[in-house]
């Protein structure tokens, strides 16, 4: 089991730094072909070109997202050189963080939490043992909680919490996140009235299955737009501010369009098991094409943001 989670995980090492390099380079006009559903339907296509500001200088992190596995493929992802896991679930979260295998070889684990959370579950888990970021803050409320939780249990340690303020860029019912035009005000009441919290950035799940052939992910595009709206209600540096986005199936197109936080998981530890659930991970469904991502795309050119 060593060699083959060592294996994938320096795989995805590899076509993240890959990503990288193609990210658009300093005042280069880039092309491509984008292909709207009503044209490729017709056969034809449109070649747009467009420049744009450059990307920010901000290295890629891979989130390795170990749920449903056991601890010891945490350890083994871990002794080949990944630092940052994630976790969906905060129970489980909480028996893995402390798990004894865990904790004695994984001294500089970093843990994200990327689930939805609940108010009455934030102080279990504060609780985590090297909690590193909480991805999903979804509220003023839940920041608010998330705030004086930490400030409780962390009284002498003037350490803030990162966090990240989760967008629902798809508009999806059952997607958790603020509604886009929410963020500003939520990340500035964040910055303002959290002294505890250290806001680094937003993240979005995005709808699944999406069809790269219809052009830039929409979602992507749409937590690229907010960033640049906090950034300059807020007076904010860009490359302060991080974008999680991308996971599995689209990790490669997320970072080569901005995103400084990746989360894989089944490409480094396999097809998920859920208990008495026979359906497969959100991430493995087929690729779909989706017709109001692809109405979203109308207007949409491939830009350097």
């Amino acid at each position: 089991m060593s060699e083959e989670i060592g294996k994938k995980v320096q795989a995805v090492v590899d076509r993240v730094n890959q990503a990288v390099s193609r990210r658009p380079k300093n005042g280069q006009v880039r092309f491509q072909l984008c292909f709207h559903l009503s044209l490729v339907r017709h056969g034809t296509a449109r070649l747009q070109t467009v420049l744009g500001p450059t990307l920010p200088c901000i290295a890629p992190r891979l989130v390795a997202v170990s749920k449903t596995k056991p601890p010891e493929m945490v350890v083994e992802a871990y002794k080949h050189g990944q630092r940052n896991f994630g976790e969906n679930y905060v129970n489980e979260l909480v028996e893995k963080a402390s798990h004894p295998v865990v904790a004695s070889s994984c001294p500089e684990i970093k843990w994200h939490f990327i689930g939805h959370l609940q108010k009455n579950n934030v102080n279990k888990l504060l609780g985590v043992p090297n909690l590193y970021m909480v991805e999903t803050i979804d509220s003023v409320k839940l920041a608010e909680k998330v705030n004086s939780s930490w400030q409780k249990m962390k009284a002498a340690n003037t350490q803030r919490l990162k966090i990240m303020v989760q967008i629902n860029t798809s508009g999806e019912e059952s997607k958790h996140g603020l509604p886009p035009d929410e963020t500003v005000n939520v990340v500035k009441h964040i910055v303002s009235q959290c002294p505890a919290l250290d806001f680094a950035g937003l993240m979005t799940i995005g709808r699944y299955g999406y069809d790269l052939s219809e052009g830039p992910n929409p979602d992507f595009q749409m937590l690229l737009k907010w960033r640049e709206e906090v950034c300059e209600n807020l007076k904010m540096p860009v490359d302060q501010v991080e974008l999680s986005m991308g996971m599995s199936t689209d990790f490669e197109h997320a970072i080569e369009v901005g995103s400084t936080n990746v989360r894989v998981g089944s490409t480094i530890f396999g097809t998920r098991e859920y208990p008495n659930t026979p359906s497969p991970s959100p991430e493995r469904k087929p690729k779909v094409v989706c017709e109001e991502a692809a109405r979203k795309m109308d207007r949409l050119t491939v830009t350097e943001q």
